[in-house]
């Protein structure tokens, strides 16, 4: 996203500023966009037609998957993302899965227990693991990012060992973010509790949270707002399904005040649109 903004340097038209994030990102008119993928479709389509999918051999694993979901009665809750949706998959490709709102959540949590579909991350594998998202989440010690990793609904396909993952969506009728408006303050980091992670389980993912410990800020006497503190936002997925009640972890990102009707609060919010800094939540302790 940080890349998008130099990209389309010279298409002013696609810089637009967002109440809801309170900052300025980048978007393509309707009217530019030629082609509109759809997960859904494409795992339908899929099952249907597999077509050049059959002859690959992480394929045929996203096969043996789009079979289950199939004979659980599924279809819809689920959808393919990545290579296999835009059809560039190769021998080297992952699956990327999405699914959508609470009953999406449930039938991806009970295919993740398959394991005759796919087994989870462990042993020798841990460390495979670890390579693939170090580069993604710096600052994280070798449990902690394991522990937050290893909630996430993610494994290794059973056939050919390809990586799998499946990204929680909010349901497409999920009004959460309907009425928010956001203004942005500064930069913030520090060390939070989670207080509730209820939200946090899905894409845009929210959590309650409890200052402990402010670190440093682009704002002058940042302590004044720790109390006011209370939610953190995350517009990036890595951090979707992470973090649980009780946990401490460290986040830095942007200070934002949050008008959501009549509420009004202090909150950290998580997004990929920045292009001075890489926001990050670590867990920590």
């Amino acid at each position: 996203m940080s890349k998008s903004f130099g990209i389309l340097a010279d298409r002013p038209e696609c810089y637009i500023y967002s109440e809801t994030l309170g900052c300025v990102i980048t978007g393509i008119p309707r009217d530019d966009v030629a082609v509109h993928y759809s997960c859904r479709y494409a795992l339908a389509a899929i099952h249907e037609e597999p077509g050049a999918v059959a002859d690959n051999q992480t394929g045929q694993d996203l096969l043996a998957i789009t079979q289950w979901i199939a004979a659980n009665g599924a279809e819809g809750l689920l959808g393919v993302t990545g290579s296999f949706l835009v059809g560039c998959f190769n021998e080297r490709s992952d699956i990327d899965l999405v699914c959508y709102g609470p009953e999406g959540y449930q039938v991806a949590a009970d295919l993740f227990q398959q394991t005759d579909l796919i087994r989870p991350y462990d042993g020798g594998d841990l460390t495979r693991l670890y390579l693939r998202r170090a580069k993604y989440l710096e600052g994280s010690s070798f449990d902690a990012l394991i522990k937050q990793e290893c909630r996430k609904l993610q494994g290794l396909t059973v056939g050919s060992g390809a990586h799998i993952n499946c990204e929680p969506l909010r349901s497409d009728h999920d009004k959460t973010f309907a009425r928010i408006a956001s203004k942005e303050i500064g930069e913030i980091s520090l060390l939070a509790k989670i207080t509730d992670h209820a939200e946090g389980l899905t894409t845009p993912a929210v959590y309650g949270i409890r200052v402990k410990n402010i670190l440093s800020s682009t704002i002058d006497e940042p302590g004044s707002f720790a109390r006011s503190i209370t939610h953190m936002r995350s517009y990036l997925g890595a951090y979707t399904g992470a973090f649980r009640s009780g946990d401490t972890v460290h986040l830095s990102g942007k200070l934002v005040h949050t008008q959501d009707g009549e509420r009004s609060g202090f909150g950290i919010e998580l997004t990929p649109w920045t292009v001075s800094n890489s926001y990050v939540a670590n867990l920590a302790g």
